[in-house]
């Protein structure tokens, strides 16, 4: 069990943001709740905060939608979706390490099917 004086150390804010949806008609509303490490007297920054948090994993379900067609996985048994998640982490992690080829994640991923000697490269193996 964890001490609660050592539970986040550094608290000073926590955060609720409400999001609003509308789809064909349908609206619906979702809070998500942030704890931070910023004064919460400074509300524009805590928004910054919250929106380049957002902005990143925007940024990465995006990446990983168009470079690994993530969106239309349908794996569903077991942790069979959070394994291949991570995997997929992994492999996109490696494909924007290798910089040899000034191309996108998704050419890199398939100039790694159509050449041994790429995937090496990316792997780290040669």
């Amino acid at each position: 069990m964890v001490k609660k004086e050592h539970s986040w150390s550094g608290l000073k804010s926590i955060i609720a943001v409400t999001a609003t949806r509308e789809v064909d008609e349908k609206i619906t509303e979702e809070t998500r709740y942030f704890i931070s490490s910023l004064s919460a007297n400074d509300p524009n920054k805590l928004e910054h905060a919250v929106r380049a948090h957002w902005a990143i994993e925007n940024n990465l379900h995006w990446v990983l939608d168009l470079a690994f067609d993530e969106d239309s996985n349908r794996t569903r048994k077991g942790y069979s979706a959070s394994n291949l998640a991570v995997i997929r982490h992994m492999a996109l992690n490696l494909i924007k390490a290798e910089e040899t080829a000034k191309v996108g994640v998704k050419t890199k991923r398939m100039m790694a099917g159509w050449d041994n000697d790429y995937l090496l490269k990316i792997l780290g193996v040669i």
